[in-house]
């Protein structure tokens, strides 16, 4: 039995905190049997025995509530949810087909914008189950999902109409998974971070195919609130709580046949110190799932803490969101080459306010040697804002060897060729391709064949359609708007400037991190030519621009091509033609990343009463210099002015603090 303390002292749920944070508000908690009994200091003993009027349901009692209509209504996914078991100020959060207790005070643990994320990982998950247990001989079966057909053009096909998919001539597996089951020869999964267990809960109930979930969080207090969420959901057979310090869970389960097939990680920040605990506890081949949110770190904001961290220099570009993305990548597989381990990405994804990557996780010494030679500096232009990628290594096949070398370079001159500015330097940063084509096609297939599944299967879709059109092996992108800002020119419309690039004999794609980017495979000299082209047709005045811009430099250069801006058929993208959910409106006012929890217990300052602190403090605005006389002297209560009677500000010390505020 759960003895109700909340009205006492609110539960406040560590959100992926660093131990080192969370060690001054953790509480002991005694699990004995299916029951949870919590003591905690400061507050008076508690008998077990004792009556009490607030208790949550026993174990058996959520086994009762299982077996009745209602709650197997719940279960199923309708939007009616018995509220038996609810302590007092509790509140029940919804989300796919998990039914998530939160203590009213830790309502800012729940972002329903991350909705995305964890949709997409189900199905990513989902899709990761089915082609690795087809080889342990496990078929999975997801509800509302069409049997999956092929479409052969021969005649034979053609005649017998649609067949079914086959694997290679195999037989369909005689074991099949379902959705709450217990697959003996299904996946381990792990949350390392777990928080309430939402994510947890989710898997249980809509991936099919796993064998064990297990949800760890370093606070006793969220552990035991995810126990509670997995019973409530029926799928306590699946999920165990655990009350871990993540990277030392990790760390202890490195053995072959202790390892997860699946390891999910969704920190508070930058995942970068359980980096090296994972690429040690993922099975041969299994599933890494890392989420940050530190994106003003890895956007350029502050390169040194991004090498730190990620072992990469962020640096300020337009690019950057996808810049992020390969720099996690490059700290991934620089880690896992420790082991003798390499990465191979799934699927990378930059949206709203974070990144998620999916990767795979493989060992073998002659292939880790390749890493080297998969990794790039970025030499960035700080006036035109032209890249240019250096390798770190070079590897040439000598017949049946691979001979590895040190790459040759540098790839540009100290000068800009275009501008004559300087060159800033970041990375390394994984220079491969960032997604495996053939999976995210199989991800977006189980999506828009059942969109019902997911609430935002839509913009699942979107971003996903928008991933298979990316160019592979073009690192990085230029924005249109960024490239006419450079020369003062009107902005060419989009479906032109990627005609131009078409007519010119040029590869080119949009890209899901940015609406407005440009991923081509042509040189910057042919970018250039081809914005100088445009210039021409929309002349700015050349008169107004400085001998020492970029500008000046760029238009002072004649095109080497003539540009053709006629709009071609392919240069508009079927999920642009479609009209799909590509780059999603903000849903909601002050949408993004939510407060974490304070150090000793507590929630942080709402984040709107923490954004008007400071601000706003002078009712009236100044019009005239000599209201100023109203407000204190700074350096005067310093002892630093020097301006005596003649300063404009007042020297009063006495000046009452009704004054000071107007």
């Amino acid at each position: 039995m759960l003895v109700q303390t909340t009205r006492l002292f609110p539960l406040i749920i560590s959100h992926h905190l660093h131990p080192s944070c969370t060690r001054s508000v953790r509480q002991t908690f005694r699990w004995s049997g299916g029951s949870i009994a919590a003591a905690s200091r400061g507050l008076r003993s508690m008998d077990p025995g004792a009556p009490t009027t607030n208790a949550s349901p026993t174990p058996a009692e959520f086994s009762a509530e299982s077996t009745n209509p209602a709650a197997t209504d719940r279960i199923g996914g309708q939007e009616t949810t018995p509220p038996v078991g609810l302590l007092p100020g509790e509140t029940v959060v919804r989300e796919g087909k998990a039914t998530i207790l939160f203590p009213s005070a830790n309502e800012v643990f729940y972002n329903p914008v991350q909705e995305f994320n964890r949709d997409l990982t189900c199905a990513v998950i989902t899709e990761f189950a089915r082609d690795l247990l087809a080889q342990r001989g496990v078929k999975v079966v997801v509800p509302g999902e069409k049997e999956r057909v092929v479409v052969s053009l021969s005649e034979e096909a053609n005649e017998a109409g649609i067949q079914t998919e086959e694997k290679d001539g195999v037989e369909e597996p005689a074991v099949t998974a379902t959705v709450g089951e217990k697959c003996e020869r299904g996946l381990r999964v792990l949350e390392g971070l777990a928080a309430s267990g939402l994510r947890s809960v989710r898997f249980a109930l809509e991936v099919p195919g796993l064998q064990s979930v297990t949800a760890n969080d370093f606070s006793t207090k969220a552990a035991a609130l995810i126990g509670r969420n997995a019973q409530y959901n029926g799928v306590s057979h699946i999920l165990q709580a655990s009350c871990r310090d993540a990277s030392m869970l990790m760390y202890e389960m490195r053995g072959k046949k202790d390892r997860y097939d699946v390891i999910d990680l969704d920190p508070y920040g930058s995942p970068a110190s359980f980096l090296d605990a994972a690429v040690q506890a993922v099975s041969e081949g299994g599933l890494l799932c890392i989420t940050c949110t530190d994106m003003a770190v890895m956007a350029g904001n502050s390169g040194e803490t991004c090498y730190s961290k990620y072992g990469s220099v962020s640096i300020k570009a337009k690019y950057c969101h996808e810049m992020a993305l390969r720099i996690i990548l490059h700290s991934v597989d620089q880690r896992a080459g420790v082991y003798q381990r390499y990465i191979q990405p799934l699927l990378s994804v930059s949206v709203d306010f974070y990144i998620r990557v999916f990767v795979r996780v493989f060992t073998g010494q002659a292939t880790v040697k390749n890493s080297a030679s998969k990794q790039a500096l970025v030499y960035n232009c700080v006036g035109c804002g032209s890249f240019h990628l250096q390798r770190m290594g070079r590897r040439t096949s000598n017949g049946k060897h691979m001979k590895y070398s040190a790459a040759t370079g540098p790839p540009t001159g100290p000068e800009c060729e275009h501008c004559g500015q300087r060159h800033q330097l970041g990375g390394p940063i994984w220079a491969e391709p960032i997604h495996d084509l053939a999976f995210v096609q199989k991800v977006l297939s189980g999506v828009s064949g059942n969109p019902s599944r997911f609430g935002t299967s839509k913009r699942i879709e979107g971003v996903l359609s928008m991933v298979t059109e990316e160019l592979e092996d073009a690192p990085l992108y230029y924005t249109v708007d960024s490239l006419s800002s450079t020369v003062h020119c009107n902005t060419p419309p989009l479906l032109q400037f990627r005609s131009a690039l078409l007519h010119a004999g040029h590869r080119v794609s949009l890209s899901h991190a940015c609406k407005n980017a440009i991923k081509t495979d042509a040189p910057p000299a042919a970018v250039w030519d081809i914005v100088r082209c445009w210039e021409q047709a929309n002349p700015v005045k050349r008169e107004k621009l400085s001998p020492t811009s970029p500008a000046f430099k760029i238009l002072s250069t004649k095109p080497s091509l003539e540009a053709c801006f006629t709009v071609r058929e392919d240069a508009n993208p079927q999920s642009r033609k479609r009209h799909l959910t590509r780059f999603q409106e903000n849903p909601q006012a002050f949408w993004g990343p939510k407060a974490r929890a304070k150090v000793g217990g507590g929630i942080s300052t709402d984040l709107q009463d923490k954004r008007k602190k400071c601000q706003n403090k002078r009712k009236n605005q100044i019009a005239d210099s000599s209201q100023l006389k109203s407000f204190p002297c700074k350096k005067f209560r310093q002892g630093t002015c020097t301006h005596g009677d003649k300063c404009c500000y007042s020297h009063d010390l006495e000046q009452p603090d009704e004054e000071k505020m107007e």
